[in-house]
């Protein structure tokens, strides 16, 4: 047989340990100068995108779901309506004025862009 012949852990002569010890030992140092270098690099440069992402996903996902009437899960649509429902009817009346303001605030950007794009025209007129 294959492994009788190649044993997978071969027994080394005293010698022979002794020099894979001193090329392990000459190894350990540059092994684990090689994983700060990496780690350093994983925390600092790569862990900060991966939670952004990950959390970015979710919130993503949250928000269609709060948000998309048509969800392709019907569990998520049942889920869904019944936390909007709840946000609904536990804080109509913010509700109502936050949406309000943002319709105040939309009309004062439209009113300003008006604006703009009205004197941009006035000046255009004059260089005729």
């Amino acid at each position: 047989m294959m492994i009788e012949e190649y044993p997978l852990f071969p027994e080394l002569t005293e010698e022979g340990k002794a020099e894979a010890q001193r090329i392990m030992d000459s190894f350990k140092p540059k092994l684990a100068a090689m994983m700060d270098e990496v780690m350093g690099d994983l925390y600092c440069d790569v862990s900060y995108y991966v939670e952004s992402d990950h959390w970015t996903n979710y919130r993503n996902a949250i928000m269609r779901g709060l948000t998309d009437y048509q969800s392709d899960h019907p569990h998520h649509q049942r889920d869904y309506g019944q936390v909007r429902r709840a946000i609904y009817e536990n804080h109509k009346e913010e509700i109502i004025k936050d949406l309000n303001q943002d319709l105040v605030e939309e009309n004062e950007r439209l009113k300003a862009e008006n604006k703009r794009l009205y004197d941009e025209i006035s000046n255009l007129r004059m260089y005729r």
